[in-house]
């Protein structure tokens, strides 16, 4: 009988791991294994995509106000900074919560880039996904959208792409107008979309004397949803030092009620009566932070009251994100 003559298979190109698309996950992976994507590589992009980042917005400036605007605030904006000279065309890089049909991103017809944070997400790394969002909408056509896709699984974060000295100043709208700078010439579905979001936004105002606390008003009454950067198990102990000790509240009629959990940072709430707006609120923050450090400074053993008024607490904490 005749030998067998070995099969040769024909050489496949190597590719780095940074160089292999995205397929599939029933197709043959593009490294030339033989095996299935989901089998190969798609192992660790499926990782990627489900590994959740606790604090996404850790390390850039703002980082509380960044956990406001994406949880809390209705309508606002911020000019981003970044580490690179913005490309030829391009005039401005600006966050805004939400953008109209919530379009993750928009190239406008200047050039100007708008950003959109409130949006869903592919992955569990929001940072990461923004950062890809940000860096297609810089080379999008003037006047498009940038749609939602998922994220390389090795592509920059935020962290990579944004100046780490910028400043981050939000500004809180009334509504959101900001969407279009010519109404008379707005699409119709770009002027209902807006007529929706403005019947739905709470009227919300940035304090001015302390970081990241912003007022809202509803209709039985008012509230200040304040992000703090601080330690969660520290902050709750100060919170509860206060509390039991009669000094968390921010002027008569109000009430630390409970906190919420988000990307990492616990954001307090107080309720205010309705007749307390965001002015008549200032001084009092600026008391109440004061108090907040020195217990944030105290690292004595909680006594039987402060130990219950932190159980209580804990207890009416709801986790946003």
């Amino acid at each position: 009988m005749a030998k067998k003559r070995p099969q040769t298979k024909a050489k496949q190109p190597q590719l780095t791991d940074g160089e292999i698309p995205v397929v599939g996950a029933r197709e043959p992976c593009p490294c030339g294994s033989g095996r299935r994507y989901k089998a190969c590589h798609g192992r660790a992009a499926a990782h990627a995509v489900t590994e959740l980042v606790h604090r996404p917005f850790e390390g850039l400036p703002g980082e509380a106000d960044w956990v406001a605007l994406r949880e809390l605030v209705p309508a606002a904006t911020v000019e981003l900074h970044l580490k690179e000279p913005l490309p030829e065309g391009v005039p401005s890089v600006t966050l805004a919560t939400v953008l109209p049909m919530a379009w993750p991103a928009l190239r406008r017809d200047d050039g100007s880039v708008m950003i959109g944070l409130q949006n869903d997400t592919a992955s569990g790394d929001i940072s990461r996904d923004l950062a890809d969002t940000l860096r297609r909408a810089l080379t999008a056509e003037p006047g498009t959208p940038v749609q939602g896709r998922r994220a390389p699984a090795d592509g920059p974060r935020l962290q990579d792409l944004l100046d780490p000295e910028g400043a981050f100043e939000p500004v809180v709208h009334a509504g959101f107008e900001f969407w279009v700078p010519d109404a008379q010439n707005a699409t119709t579905e770009v002027t209902a979309s807006l007529e929706r979001a403005n019947a739905a936004a709470i009227p919300t105002v940035k304090l001015s004397g302390v970081d990241a606390a912003y007022w809202c008003e509803t209709p039985d009454k008012n509230h200040l949803r304040w992000v703090m950067p601080h330690p969660e198990e520290q902050l709750l102990d100060a919170l509860a030092r206060l509390h039991a000790a009669g000094r968390s509240s921010l002027g008569e009629g109000t009430r630390l009620v409970g906190s919420f959990r988000a990307h990492g940072l616990t954001v307090p709430v107080w309720d205010l009566p309705t007749g307390v707006t965001a002015e008549d609120i200032e001084k009092p923050a600026a008391e109440f932070a004061e108090r907040l450090a020195d217990a944030l400074a105290s690292d004595a053993p909680l006594t039987a009251d402060e130990r219950r008024a932190r159980g209580g607490l804990t207890n009416r904490q709801v986790t946003l994100s």
